[in-house]
């Protein structure tokens, strides 16, 4: 667990200097690493979600406003998803939907997060 603690601590740091010059962003990597930190065991393993992943992942869905915002907070999804290693894409890729969630597009380390709108 330490692990994937350190691996998660270096792709919020990642994060944040790669998008710290978008000041126009509210939504960071920090928040959206500490919002699917809960939904680790999910996405690795599937099984059923927890309730404190779907608040993370509302809590996400509610921040992330405009483009700006979903073109970051895809960014920082492809970044982690590469960083963590070990995720399911399936259970990457249906995890909104069990939230009760919809995003513009799919988590997914080949999305184009430059067309989300």
């Amino acid at each position: 667990m330490a692990g994937v603690l350190m691996k998660m601590a270096c792709v919020v740091v990642a994060c944040m200097v790669v998008f710290a010059p978008n000041a126009n962003a509210v939504i960071t990597c920090g928040q959206v690493t500490a919002g699917l930190l809960p939904c680790l065991g999910y996405l690795r393993n599937g099984g059923p979600v927890p309730a404190a992943c779907c608040n993370g992942v509302k809590g996400l869905n509610n921040a992330a406003k405009s483009p700006v915002d979903r073109k970051s907070a895809c960014n920082c999804l492809k970044n982690s998803y590469n960083a963590i290693g070990g995720i399911n894409g399936g259970n990457a890729g249906t995890l909104p939907g069990k939230c009760g969630v919809n995003i513009p597009y799919k988590i997914s380390p080949s999305t184009d997060c430059s067309k989300i709108r």
